[in-house]
């Protein structure tokens, strides 16, 4: 058996993985590493699927070029690179090296994230490298920067479970960070008096483990945050000693902190919250030395983020409660390299190795790289490039390992930025995202799997991230692609980007880390500088800093034990902050708070997990989660579509109703983008409002209208995968167009008020298998009722089925996806086609709850019923739910508790 030690590409966690492959079918299976410190072995359930993401669909894999008449055509390499080199050339030596930018990603490697800084910031000559890391954790870098001068997060996944107190800060931890959440859980039955305070406009899964819920209002943190700053200083809780010796501007944060909370009923009466909850909040954690602040992008995403994470940082340096074990402010990562990203100087405001556009830091930076072009100046943020696009100031872009058609806000500005750009280069695995349509020049990048480098955590833990596949066709690392176009630009850089392998690229790294750093700064990677390539093969995760010790030996240096920090005099500095509330202003005409998140089984824009069927099961479209009230009030049904939409433009998604939500504000998930749905990617209505220090964008509070969608028709389909054509969104009909990957089927709901003259005719087209197959329709129509039903079958197996339908209701399809392996299919099978619903119906398993095994709620909760179940861990022995990857644990306890409820009554 091969096995190899490599790092999970999700989320910030920075998980562990075993592949493993066995003889003799050679397939590759995953599992989590037990012996890397950040899992311990546990995956969530897209880490525990990443075997069945080996094969991409629409895997770009040679490089390919758009004509002038638009087409794209497949090429070479030097052709490919040629043409980058040569437009990127020509623009600077025309415009100079500010009408170029690249747009980089937390997906890429740090090997990666490096030398697209270098070439940009040392050899182009200018700052205007940004990262979609921008959009989840620029507002906590900021913050860090202004209190410790340095960005450096001073808390370990260790400190979590070492706390007394763990307060969750718009963090959905269960569903954004499962293995996190595991640790919690763990941590929580070994101690059971540990306790958790979960601040969440919502009532999510994290809610599980929390001790107290905070249920705030929307935009109104560092209101509730500042008001626990002036109780600890009313009750004389400040550690008086820490602030004097270490502390720069505690009195005036202080003050601040009084004047914008005033009083507690003040505070009550604006978060929404009950008086005696903030109170229970108020003493816990004034009593509670042991105390972690743990947020995310609930405070990140926010224009007035950067204010938000001082705030939390605020309460720690008050209270002395940083450097120490089980203690300290903590900003959680989304992406699996954001941290990495930070380090190099991923940001556009930022320089490699911790340093900024400072005389010093430029001057040293230059010097290091030899650079013959140093920027001087950072560069234009995220949402600013691509303004800068759109008006015609950058005029070359090269992105890589992102989607910002997607991905960045008001998603109509920055289709048309891409458009109207006359050069946008794209690296990239997958052929067919949103952005790939923008794009003149496609290169074809490794993906996970191909991939070796390295990546940085949430807690500064470096991993290495090692290939076991061999890349196809053409692909090729993006550190490669990077070298290749900079000793195109200019001959003369070939030398400064003269790298046989990543190994070489990190060791350059970790030396910029250590050069002319003494103590410093924070990022020192001095006992890493010298690897070689054997070392680096074999590097075990290691949390930096790493600096060299007698005999060669390595030594970890705990930052901030001794309260000394990275401002000029090492002291740490206190940020007075105000509650400014959210951006967008509800109104009569936008009377509704719009949040946007994750889901648990799903990533980004889904081109990795969205392929995969069990993890379409849970959420398998897209939704907007309404309380019942706000239903009501807004004439929203469950299982209807709804109109979300405000001056940015509109989407749709389907209605579920939810007591859990908090009145007056909606929930959309992020993850649907033109690949898998017509018209439910949430960033058409999110504006680019932005943090003005960290450029950061709003994402949570955007205030909406929301209003039925007047759908004069219903539909859903199945088709059998590789028996037809693959179903092209663009091609069906109706406003509202979903497809959703099963197991060798694709399942697509529709909606509209528009339809084909002729529903049956239509299919016949659409959903006929190629021409020299024998085919059989199944069909029945009811013009007057609104109803048609029409299957297709090839040599008496199923190959695809359309339901059409007034209803907005869908019955169970179980029954159907069943049919598809039935060969052939018998009278009854057909007869109940045509009634549309079996004639002895089978198991209803409901909901999919559990992904791993595939157990729905129905099937759960008669287990519940029959085997009287009180706990999660039965009903997990019953039915297997639960105990793989253990992120349907919330969802088990939630529905364990409102079984028990219900049958009591």
């Amino acid at each position: 058996m091969d096995s190899v030690r490599t790092t999970c590409p999700y989320c910030g966690v920075g998980c562990g993985v075993l592949a493993e492959r066995q003889a003799p079918d050679g397939e590759w299976s995953v599992r989590g590493d037990p012996d890397h410190p950040a899992n311990l072995g546990r995956l969530c359930s897209k880490g525990a699927a990443l075997a069945e993401t080996l094969d991409l669909p629409q895997r770009l894999i040679e490089p390919t070029l758009r004509g002038a008449d638009g087409t794209l055509e497949t090429t070479d390499w030097e052709s490919a690179l040629e043409r980058v080199a040569t437009g990127f050339r020509e623009t600077i030596a025309e415009h100079g090296p500010d009408s170029v930018a690249f747009y980089v990603s937390g997906q890429l490697l740090t090997e990666d994230y490096y030398l697209a800084n270098k070439l940009m910031k040392g050899y182009i000559g200018a700052a205007n490298i940004d990262t979609n890391s921008r959009l989840c954790m620029s507002s906590a870098v900021a913050a860090y920067k202004r209190a410790f001068g340095s960005d450096t997060v001073p808390v370990s996944y260790r400190d979590l479970e070492q706390a007394d107190l763990v307060v969750l800060i718009g963090s959905n931890t269960a569903w954004a960070h499962p293995v996190v959440f595991q640790r919690l859980i763990a941590a929580k039955e070994a101690r059971p008096e540990m306790r958790f305070v979960v601040i969440d406009p919502r009532r999510t899964a994290t809610c599980d483990i929390a001790d107290l819920h905070l249920p705030i209002a929307p935009g109104t943190d560092i209101l509730l945050l500042n008001g626990l700053l002036a109780h600890l200083a009313d009750r004389g809780r400040i550690d008086r000693s820490f602030v004097e010796a270490h502390v720069e501007g505690f009195d005036a944060t202080v003050e601040a902190a009084r004047h914008d909370s005033q009083d507690i009923e003040n505070i009550a009466q604006r978060c929404g919250l009950p008086v005696d909850d903030i109170q229970r909040f108020y003493d816990w954690f004034t009593a509670t030395e042991r105390s972690v602040s743990l947020w995310s992008q609930g405070l990140n995403q926010s224009a007035s983020g950067t204010d938000k994470g001082n705030a939390v940082i605020n309460l720690h340096l008050a209270t002395g409660r940083i450097g120490k074990p089980g203690m300290g402010p903590f900003s959680i990562t989304g992406q699996p390299n954001a941290m990495g990203g930070r380090e190099v100087g991923g940001l556009a405001n930022q320089l490699a190795a911790h340093q900024d556009f400072t005389p010093a830091d430029i001057d040293r930076v230059g010097r290091f790289w030899q650079a013959p072009n140093m920027a001087t100046e950072p560069g234009l943020k995220a949402v600013d490039l691509f303004e800068a696009m759109r008006d015609g100031r950058i005029k070359a872009v090269w992105i890589m390992a992102t989607n910002p058609a997607f991905s960045l806000p008001d998603s109509t500005t920055v289709r048309e930025a891409l458009d109207a750009c006359p050069l946008v280069v794209l690296s990239e695995c997958h052929g067919g995202t949103d952005t790939a349509g923008f794009a003149d020049v496609l290169l074809p990048a490794n993906t996970w799997g191909e991939r070796d480098g390295t990546v940085t955590n949430s807690e500064r833990c470096i991993s290495r991230q090692r290939a076991f596949l061999d890349a196809p066709g053409q692909a090729r690392p993006d550190w490669w692609i990077v070298s290749q176009v900079a000793r195109r630009i200019d001959p003369s850089w070939a030398t400064a980007f003269d790298f046989p392998d990543s190994a070489s690229v990190f060791r350059e790294y970790a030396r910029q880390t250590a050069f002319e750093n003494a103590g410093s700064r924070d990022l020192d990677l001095a006992g890493l500088a010298e690897l070689s390539r054997d070392d680096y093969q074999a590097l075990a995760p290691t949390r930096w800093p790493v600096q060299a010790g007698r005999d060669g030996e390595r030594e970890t240096i705990d930052l901030f034990a001794d309260g000394r920090f990275f401002t000029d005099d090492r002291r740490a500095r206190m940020i007075p902050v105000d509650n400014r509330g959210a951006a967008s202003a509800l109104t009569p005409a936008f009377p509704l708070r719009l949040n946007t998140g994750r889901l648990r089984d799903q990533w980004h824009g889904m081109t990795r997990t969205g392929p995969v069927p069990r993890l379409n099961t849970h959420r398998g479209e897209p939704t907007v989660s309404v309380h019942p009230f706000d239903a009501a009030r807004y004439r929203l049904r469950g299982g209807q579509i709804a109109r979300i939409g405000n001056a940015q433009g509109e989407i749709l998604a389907r209605v579920s109703l939810d007591d859990e939500q908090r009145r007056g504000s909606l929930f959309v998930p992020m993850h649907w983008s033109h690949l898998t749905a017509s018209r439910s990617g949430v960033n058409n209505v999110i504006a680019s409002d932005t943090d003005p220090v960290s450029g950061q964008p709003e994402f949570k509070t955007q205030a909406v209208w929301a209003e039925p969608y007047a759908a004069h028709w219903y539909g859903w389909a199945l088709v059998c995968e590789g028996a037809t054509r693959p179903p092209a969104l663009a091609g069906w009909p109706g406003d509202y167009r979903v497809v959703i990957q099963g197991a060798g089927l694709q399942r697509l709901e529709l909606a509209g008020i528009d339809a084909p003259a002729d529903w049956i005719a239509w299919a016949q087209t659409e959903l006929a298998p190629p021409a020299d197959t024998a085919r059989q329709w199944i069909e029945f129509a009811d013009p007057k009722g609104g109803q048609y039903r029409v299957a297709c079958l090839a040599e008496g197996r199923l190959q695809s089925v359309l339901f059409v339908s007034r209803r907005s209701r869908r019955p169970d399809i179980g029954w159907l996806t069943d049919l598809f392996s039935h060969a052939p299919l018998s009278d009854q099978d057909q007869a109940d086609l045509l009634a549309g619903k079996p004639a002895t119906p089978g198991e209803d398993r409901g909901p999919i709850v559990c992904a791993c095994f595939d157990v729905g709620q129905n099937t759960l909760i008669d287990a519940i019923d029959t085997q009287q179940i009180t706990d999660a861990r039965q009903l997990g022995e019953c039915t297997q739910a639960g105990t793989n990857c253990g992120s349907c644990i919330p969802e088990l306890k939630q529905l364990i508790a409102r079984r028990l409820t219900e049958t009591s009554n």
